[in-house]
């Protein structure tokens, strides 16, 4: 399916398309200028970054729309914004989140002390708790949440803490190894399933939202943040920022995504957000907690041209 980012930047450049078939759009051509949409371009990236392009009038053609974007001169914004949403097809990590289900192993803490005799599983749930509790994460996060573990299977000596829709339906999980040391932390589902808005059954689409890059980030954060599950911005959740009415966005993400930070900056910007970077100090949200992290944000100021342009340069 084709991104409705990506078809967002593409008409931010060439004006409105029309949908045809099969992933491709028609725009008015900038070479001919030909009063009809006469350029088609396919937005379903293909496995090697390509996006065919086509006019049937002058025959001018491409195999990327990072080809277009330069030979027609766009913008350099535009075609940062392009880098970050030309995301190539990969099948092998393909999955069907609607297939997703939380492990059959799966065990709730919500209702462990009550309906849990089996002795093994006792004592793994204790094991599994202090590892939360030396997280920051409360009871009450466990409840709200429905986090649990799993003592046996593929995820066995792991804590689940699983994301839902907006419908309730689950549509991520996380699988960490609460026993130290560790040789695999976290064992989740294929990364394609990262195309998601983690925690999206608890964000209100209207007042300001925190970007993070892990759900225990956005546990000790609590209030309407969402993980990113990494360090990029995928096509659902851009998606929804641009389409919603949320008008603050602060990205919150660690020191060595910086880069990623500044480039998903910037494309919100460009849709007229507000954007915080929040200055982390080296450390996740998780590291510095509740309270530090609010006072962090209070004293945060929004991003403009010049202070983004600041912070580029201070990357290289």
């Amino acid at each position: 399916m084709e991104s409705t980012a990506l078809l967002f930047l593409v008409e931010s450049v060439l004006g409105k398309g029309q949908s045809t078939s099969k992933g491709n759009y028609a725009f008015k051509c900038p070479f001919c200028t030909h009063h009809k949409n006469k350029m088609e371009i396919n937005l379903r990236t293909t496995s090697k970054r390509e996006n065919f392009w086509h006019s049937w009038v002058c025959g001018a053609k491409g195999k990327t729309l990072l080809t277009l974007f330069k030979k027609i001169k766009a913008p350099s914004d535009k075609i940062n914004e392009l880098n970050i949403l030309i995301v190539p097809t990969k099948k092998e990590e393909h999955i069907n989140i609607d297939l997703l289900e939380l492990p059959k192993e799966f065990i709730s803490f919500d209702n462990h002390g009550k309906f849990i005799t089996d002795r093994v599983a006792q004592i793994e749930s204790k094991h599994a708790l202090k590892f939360l509790k030396s997280r920051g994460i409360t009871v009450e996060d466990i409840i709200k949440y429905n986090i649990g573990f799993c003592k046996e299977g593929k995820y066995e000596f792991r804590v689940i803490i699983p994301s839902y829709d907006e419908n309730s339906k689950l549509n991520y999980f996380i699988a960490r190894d609460y026993k130290e040391p560790s040789l695999q932390k976290y064992k989740n589902p294929p990364a394609s399933a990262k195309d998601v808005i983690g925690f999206e059954l608890y964000i209100n689409w209207d007042a300001p939202i925190i970007l993070v890059e892990g759900m225990f980030d956005a546990l000790t954060i609590k209030r309407n943040v969402i993980p990113l599950f990494g360090k990029v911005i995928h096509g659902k959740l851009m998606e929804k920022l641009v389409r919603s009415s949320v008008d603050r966005i602060y990205i919150a993400l660690d020191n060595d995504a910086r880069r990623d930070a500044l480039k998903q900056a910037e494309m919100l910007m460009s849709y007229g957000k507000e954007v915080y970077l929040v200055e982390m100090e080296g450390k996740d949200a998780n590291e510095i907690g509740f309270e530090k992290f609010l006072n962090t944000i209070e004293q945060t100021k929004p991003l403009n041209l010049q202070s983004l342009l600041k912070k580029k340069l201070q990357l290289l």
